[in-house]
Formats: C-alpha cells, structure tokens, sequence
C-alpha cells in the first residue's frame, strides 16, 4: 500500500518523529522571565542579559512612574516572571500591591536597596522648599548624603520616605546596580552566569568611562543657575557640580497654582536662573508661562528616556543627552 510520501520525504518524517520524542533539545537553555519597572532600569538589565534573553519594560517611555496606572499585560508580565527589578516604593508606589500580591512566587528587586549606592535626601529649605517627612520623628535634619555600603538585611519602613528616589542618574550608583542585577539573574538562571558576569564587568568599564566623559562635558555648565521641573536630577547635580537653584512645582503630578507661578518667576529673577527646563511627562506650557518678562531660556530634561529606543544602549545615550541640553542651554551662546 502507497502511503503517498517519497522515501526522502518518509525519511524526513521519521527524523521529525524522533526529534519530538526526545523533547527539548539538551544544553539549550531557555531564557528567564524578566521584568524591569522603568526604561532606565530596564536599559541596564537588557546589559546585562544582551545572548541571553530580553527582559520585559513595564512603563512606556512618555509615561511616568509617579502616576503610572498598570495594565492586564503587565499584570500577566508581572506574574509570570522570575525576577522584577525596580528601583523601590519610593519611586514605583503602582508596584507595591502588584509586587506584594506575587511575593511568594516572583523574585522582586528593588534597586534602591544595591550594596555601595549612595542615597541622597531630599532637599529642602532655601531654594528648595520642605518636603512632608524631611525630618525624622525626633526632629533630627537629614541633610546630608549617605552611603548604603551596609548590609541590607534589615527592613526598610517604606511609609514615608525622606530619601530621593531618582538614583540612576548617577553613573557611579548605575556601577552598584549592574552588581547587584548580576548576582540576582546569576542566582535566579545559573545555567547562564558566566554570561551575566562577563555582560556585567563590560557594562562597568562603560559606566566608568561615561562617568569620566560627562565630567569633562558638563565642567563648562557648573555653577551657572538653573531651574528643573521637578527636582528629579539631584544624583546628576551632586556628581557634576551643576547649580540647581529650585523647581517649578513641588509636586510633579499637581499642577501649581497663579501664587506658586508668581513665587518661581521671581527666584528666576533674583537668582538670575539662566534656563529652565520642561520634561516631556508633564507640562511643558508652564515653562513658557514661568519665564515670561525674564531673559530665562528654555530647555527639556528627560529622566526617563520618553523617546529613546529602550534596550542596552538606552541608559548611556538618557545621560548624555541631559548632559547637551544642560550645556546647550546654559552655554554663552
């Protein structure tokens, strides 16, 4: 009886039946379920990870962590992963019940807690106004830096906060996080290791030398006045010597009122700001309103990369362009 196969085409049959008996192919690893809560985060995961998989980005790149509202496929990303890196709950608040929910079965990370990352206060008084929890209960002021070199064994009460979230945005606190998204994939996907190890000393010595880069670049833009959105980019000020001198509105995702605008236009004017800037998750019109009557220019800060193509590249190409648009507007010409 003809089975109405050739023999070569019979013989391709046989192999593929063999094949799929024998299940998956051995020495193949699959690639982890990865899950990183912020395009700069996310950049660096995808480093680390570059041969072996691509971890997933939760937050589009317009959108901001300080309003962001989940959706049912970042729910299902969230618990299918093995490990979510975030930067922690006083950044990421929409993670914390998703992140609670899925403890017992999904590893989460928060970046903020990495060996050796410096943690900054929140800034207050004098240009900067004071922040609800800026002092402890005991009345004790936090102004100054600290190192989080200790162990982290301990809990954190994440309640309140009087810590500034935005640590990425130092180079040298991108270093800690790389350390400790190496030895977190290392443990969770052994199989894969040495190749997290060696994509992580390669990010490192690229860390390093944007640091060194951008110091150079910026050394013309230190001390001459300016004024942020938001005051997101205070890892980046202390790490290059820039000036600072306050914030069009306290709160990102509240809009400030006539007497908040009327308060901003006059630090620009007695602090002889020489530009301030908008940030394409918020408001950009109000920068047009705080400037008007003043020689203030205008500029575009983006903390998180709005339009950057995420993936490895996307960290290093964030912070070099904060670095051009704070020469370019703040430079003579």
């Amino acid at each position: 009886m003809k089975t109405g196969h050739s023999p070569r085409a019979r013989g391709w049959l046989k192999l593929l039946g063999m094949l799929l008996l024998c299940g998956p192919l051995v020495g193949i690893a699959a690639e982890p379920k990865v899950v990183a809560s912020i395009k700069p985060v996310h950049s660096l995961v995808a480093g680390v990870m570059q041969g072996v998989g691509e971890p997933i980005l939760l937050t589009p790149g317009g959108a901001s962590p300080h309003e962001y509202s989940l959706r049912p496929s970042d729910m299902r990303a969230i618990s299918e992963a093995q490990v979510v890196f975030w930067i922690g709950p006083d950044l990421e608040m929409f993670l914390v019940k998703p992140l609670a929910n899925v403890e017992d079965r999904v590893r989460t990370v928060a970046l903020m807690d990495a060996p050796d990352l410096t943690i900054l206060p929140l800034r207050e008084g004098g240009a900067w106004e004071p922040h609800a929890h800026a002092h402890d209960d005991h009345g004790h002021d936090h102004g100054h830096g600290h190192d989080h070199g200790h162990d982290h064994g301990h809990g954190h009460d994440h309640g309140h906060s009087d810590h500034d979230a935005h640590v990425w945005l130092d180079p040298i606190n991108a270093i800690a996080m790389v350390r400790q998204i190496v030895a977190t994939l290392g443990e969770v996907d052994s199989d894969h290791q040495a190749d997290y190890e060696r994509n992580g000393a390669a990010l490192i010595e690229r860390l390093d030398q944007l640091n060194q880069r951008l110091a150079t670049e910026l050394q013309p833009a230190q001390d001459r006045p300016y004024i942020v959105f938001h005051d997101a980019y205070q890892y980046f000020e202390r790490r290059y010597g820039l000036n600072a001198v306050g914030s069009v509105v306290l709160h990102p995702e509240q809009r400030p009122g006539a007497r908040r605008v009327a308060e901003i236009q006059s630090r620009i004017r007695d602090l002889q700001a020489r530009c301030v800037f908008s940030e394409p998750q918020f408001q950009p019109a109000l920068v047009d309103t705080v400037i008007e009557g003043s020689d203030a220019r205008k500029g575009v800060l983006d903390p998180l990369g709005a339009e950057l193509t995420s993936g490895p590249d996307a960290y290093f190409q964030l912070l070099h362009n904060l670095a051009v648009a704070l020469r370019e507007c703040l430079g003579d010409s």
